[in-house]
């Protein structure tokens, strides 16, 4: 059966799912996005994922043409449509057709674009084993210029940070920013374990607010874990007990070295495995 792709209100077959190529969302990558994982056929944190969602649009004056009840209506729908159990969504809104030039004034129907579909972001060995990641020179967008709170559709900036990592063999990179402090990931957000506490960048690092990455945190308090949102540096990263990376797609997966030095022992932490495990919980409620 072809996955179906929901478009302003309607499901398409997959290969029959398109937009203008006047769209501005390609020609300058002018809309916002979210991802969002599927457990037991529930999206997971929705009302979090929609909020974000419309502080995006917000942001960059951009209307969504539904309510945020009508467009959780339409991505259960989607879910339910392909069968998906386990998955992933890609919920879209671009700015919608226009001309060849800037002027978003001159655009009209903004595209809803909802996809269901599956994801393996990495191998389970990851999982077990960690991560090994590399910081890069490539840093994070100023906020000034444009707040990585935005999840904007022009992700060069994160991608070009990634063919940093890739090039250097690892399949994550770290992103530094403006200041020089650490920011977070190219595409998840970071979290030390210190002496038993934990350890994340704030929001003024210059960082997109993690859905996973605010889950963490709750059940890290629920644990009675200490949790400390700070300004860190590479050095806080290098002499840090442990080390994980979060996001909806990466979920929480460990790292073992960072700039070839090993985190801690080498291996997944007791605090980083004791999260893991009740996030694991938590999503299958």
């Amino acid at each position: 059966m072809s996955l179906k792709v929901y478009i302003n209100g309607t499901l398409y077959d997959k290969d029959d799912a398109k937009i203008s190529v006047y769209d501005h969302g390609l020609l300058y990558g002018d809309g916002v996005f979210e991802g969002m994982r599927v457990y037991g056929g529930k999206v997971f944190r929705m009302p979090e994922h929609l909020e974000r969602l419309w502080n995006s649009a917000k942001a960059i004056w951009l209307e969504i043409p539904m309510t945020p009840d009508a467009l959780g209506q339409a991505v259960d729908e989607t879910v339910k449509a392909n069968g998906i159990e386990d998955g992933y969504v890609r919920l879209v809104v671009t700015r919608g057709a226009g001309t060849l030039g800037l002027d978003p004034n001159r655009c009209s129907d903004p595209q809803v674009i909802i996809i269901a579909d599956y994801i393996a972001l990495y191998p389970r060995e990851y999982y077990e084993q960690g991560l090994h990641i590399v910081t890069v020179s490539t840093i994070r967008n100023h906020p000034a210029a444009l707040s990585p709170r935005i999840k904007s559709l022009n992700y060069l900036n994160n991608i070009l940070a990634k063919i940093e990592g890739l090039q250097a063999g690892c399949v994550e990179a770290l992103m530094l920013n403006q200041k020089g402090e650490v920011a977070e990931c190219t595409g998840d957000n970071i979290f030390l374990v210190r002496k038993g506490e934990l350890l994340t960048p704030s929001v003024e690092a210059g960082i997109l607010e993690g859905i996973t990455r605010a889950v963490v945190i709750e059940l890290a308090r629920e644990l009675k874990i200490p949790v400390r949102e700070t300004p860190l540096t590479k050095h806080d990263v290098y002499i840090a007990d442990e080390c994980f990376l979060t996001g909806s797609a990466a979920e929480i997966v460990p790292v073992t070295k960072v700039d070839s030095r090993k985190i801690g022992d080498g291996a997944p932490g007791p605090i980083t495995l004791r999260l893991l495990d009740r996030f694991h919980e938590v999503t299958r409620q």
